[in-house]
């Protein structure tokens, strides 16, 4: 069952950093064991299927980053993980952009991962997949660029929803984006990015240069 995504007015977009160990070993991070590592990109980041992402003026590197992002469905605070999945309303796609070369410029990563435009997300909610071994793909002006199943995941959505909730209070329509495997890459003005994930869809999305 599948419902309109730009439906939702999220409050905060919340992502997590390294949840899977193949992606923190590519960035040259250790991988989290304890906790999860999380980090929040602006609801003004937000763009939709068939939008265009700005490369911004000044940026040298712009990669993509394929995710399953979970969608809240009701008002909650400290929630077990055992409960979690009552307060989902459902899952998509999301690319979270990020400048590179910033990212590792700064010591935080709000400004790498916070331009507009740098947080696709759809191409719509889907109610009814079990998030728990669902494959995430990208695609590069059509070649296969990631691969590998939320079964890798370090912490899964359950948890994920379960710690960001005992930080903050997640309100309806406020995302949680679960985190990217191995293989991200960059992208140039021109290209078309494709988000893949199994039982939901694709999220597609060109890249255009700053005008």
């Amino acid at each position: 069952m599948r419902s309109d995504i730009r439906n939702i007015r999220p409050s905060k977009i919340v992502c997590v950093g390294t949840n899977y160990a193949d992606h923190a070993k590519e960035l040259g991070m250790k991988a989290p064991s304890e906790e999860p590592l999380i980090f929040m990109k602006p609801p003004s980041s937000i763009i939709y299927d068939g939008e265009d992402i700005v490369y911004p003026r000044g940026v040298t590197r712009l990669d993509f980053e394929a995710e399953l992002a979970i969608v809240i469905k009701d008002k909650c605070r400290h929630i077990d993980e055992a409960a979690a999945s009552g307060y989902i309303l459902g899952y998509t796609c999301l690319n979270d952009v990020t400048a590179r070369d910033l990212q590792s410029r700064d010591s935080q990563w709000t400004r790498s991962k916070s331009f507009d435009t740098f947080c696709p997300v759809g191409p719509w909610i889907e109610t009814a997949i079990d998030p728990a071994r669902v494959k995430v793909e990208s695609y590069l002006n059509g070649g296969l660029k990631q691969s590998s199943d939320t079964g890798n995941l370090i912490f899964s959505a359950a948890k994920l929803v379960s710690f960001v909730s005992g930080v903050m209070t997640l309100l309806p329509g406020d995302i949680i984006s679960t985190g990217t495997p191995y293989g991200v890459g960059p992208m140039l003005p021109g290209d078309e990015i494709e988000i893949r994930i199994e039982g939901i869809g694709s999220l597609r999305n060109r890249i255009v240069g700053e005008k």
